[in-house]
């Protein structure tokens, strides 16, 4: 796609979260760098008025352009970055501001598509842009999106999620996630893996992965565990039984139990579990391996177990899992 007067407008206001307005423009910023096709985005930040503006950060921002000034030029992707408010029993509360609501229902019908980073989607909600459709957003504000807007498809899971031409995104690190999303929608997905590459990713991870990689939702705080679960990637291809793992922390078969329950809240078994299937993941988007590969490497031995895990954890089969996710190119 040609990308020849391209403008990224990011919407600036009080307290949004900095993270959510700098990542898209650094993601751009490589895009530029990395091919000549995208040099024509040209990515501004967009605020009621020409006055620096405080993030939650403490971070003062100046704006490139006022809404007003943006009436009379065509906008490519409109992208809403998302605030919170932590109440005192510490519950996050999305801040909806009813003017920026307005500004950005005034902007949206121009732009070729629309996208909202982190919280960012009660604003789209708000403004009756996502309703029909499916959206996401940051996990911890959920179960709000849902019951403020039930004409709203919420999926808490998804890192990013695109319902035509509406894109929202998960928590706030999603927002590079995103970004390489629409770059990979503009100029396909080589180019993208390229940027990911330079931003030192992990990998440039499908919109349908879930927010809660085994990294981010088991977190434990003894040595000890952490010792097993290392000793558990590197061995992940041999056979990894409670004995084995016992043996390895010079502890009981008992107490190893207890300690994978107390610190990870889950079974020796159900952790092996979905590790294994975190890298089956990661090989089947990333690779062009066999499944009967896959499922060696990762320790499954067979593709029926391998296809067994994936239905059971994931809903979903490993052939349809990396035709839907694949990232690397044809």
């Amino acid at each position: 796609m040609d990308t020849t007067g391209r403008l990224i407008v990011i919407v600036l206001f009080e307290e949004v979260d900095l993270l959510d307005v700098t990542g898209p423009p650094e993601v751009f910023h490589l895009a530029r760098r990395e091919t000549e096709e995208a040099a024509g985005y040209e990515v501004v930040l967009a605020a009621e008025a020409m006055e620096p503006v405080v993030t939650a950060a403490g971070v003062r921002v100046l704006p490139d352009v006022t809404f007003g000034q943006l009436r009379e030029r065509s906008i490519d992707t409109l992208v809403v970055p998302g605030a919170v408010e932590v109440s005192g029993d510490r519950r996050v509360n999305p801040l909806v501001d009813p003017a920026l609501v307005k500004r950005v229902a005034e902007l949206a019908p121009r732009a070729r598509r629309v996208a909202s980073v982190c919280v960012g989607a009660h604003v789209l909600a708000a403004a009756g842009l996502l309703d029909g459709r499916r959206a996401t957003t940051h996990w911890s504000t959920a179960q709000r999106l849902a019951a403020d807007h039930p004409a709203v498809d919420v999926d808490a899971d998804p890192i990013f999620v695109r319902d035509g031409n509406v894109w929202t995104g998960a928590g706030i690190s999603a927002c590079l996630d995103l970004s390489l999303a629409l770059i990979a929608d503009d100029l396909g997905e080589a180019v993208a893996l390229r940027i990911a590459r330079q931003l030192v990713m992990y990998l440039k991870r499908p919109g349908g992965q879930s927010q809660f990689s085994v990294p981010l939702e088991q977190v434990s705080t003894t040595r000890r565990v952490e010792d097993l679960r290392h000793y558990i990637l590197r061995h992940l291809a041999e056979p990894l039984t409670v004995p084995r793992l016992a043996e390895h922390a010079h502890v009981s078969d008992r107490q190893l139990t207890r300690v994978f329950k107390n610190e990870l809240g889950t079974t020796p078994h159900a952790y092996i579990e979905s590790v294994r299937v975190e890298q089956a993941r990661h090989q089947l988007e990333s690779t062009d391996a066999t499944l009967e590969r896959v499922a060696a490497a990762t320790g499954f031995g067979t593709v029926d177990t391998l296809v067994r895990a994936f239905r059971r954890r994931l809903d979903t089969t490993p052939t349809e899992y990396r035709r839907r996710f694949r990232t690397v190119p044809e």
